[in-house]
């Protein structure tokens, strides 16, 4: 693939995810290199999406530790017992926050952040890292969401460690 994306005009959220999709599939699929794929996805779901930030994390010795990203700085490190990533990453499954300043622990990386996704990345029952992804409007990320960037993570466990997520 290319690096650069095809983007309509006009689209659902739902639509522009399946617009997606097959161009990430496409992007990862001859790049053996775990980080270099994340970087090109934090920077597709940023570009394409708007999202105010758009990152990785990736599980090393029991915490979760910045990867690519792109948005504003970001908090390098994060315990398993803080957070969103924290917690998504510990109980294993995406977690959709409306509000972040409700959400006990919350780490607060950048006080313009308002609602928050977090998907965990899980090969052979662990979670190797998060996708995290912020909106500087509350109640931002729907069911659409967590859908699509979902199978986009499938995506990426199975290209960089075989599994199904």
């Amino acid at each position: 693939m290319s690096e650069s994306l095809i983007l309509s005009e006009g689209l659902s959220r739902a639509e522009r995810y399946q617009e997606l999709l097959p161009q990430v599939k496409a992007l990862i699929a001859d790049e053996p290199d775990l980080i270099a794929n994340l970087a090109n996805i934090a920077a597709v779901l940023k570009e394409a999406m708007g999202f105010f930030w758009v990152g990785f994390y990736r599980m090393i010795d029991g915490e979760l530790v910045l990867g690519p990203f792109q948005g504003p700085l970001a908090c390098t490190r994060i315990a398993l017992d803080r957070g969103v990533c924290g917690a998504a990453a510990t109980q294993q499954k995406t977690l959709v926050v409306d509000d972040v300043n409700a959400f006990p622990g919350h780490i607060a990386c950048s006080s313009a952040s308002q609602s928050e996704i977090v998907v965990p990345l899980i090969a052979e029952g662990e979670v190797k890292g998060v996708l995290d992804v912020d909106s500087d409007q509350l109640a931002d990320f729907s069911a659409v969401d967590q859908k699509y960037l979902e199978e986009m993570m499938r995506l990426v466990v199975k290209r960089h460690w075989g599994g199904h997520g």
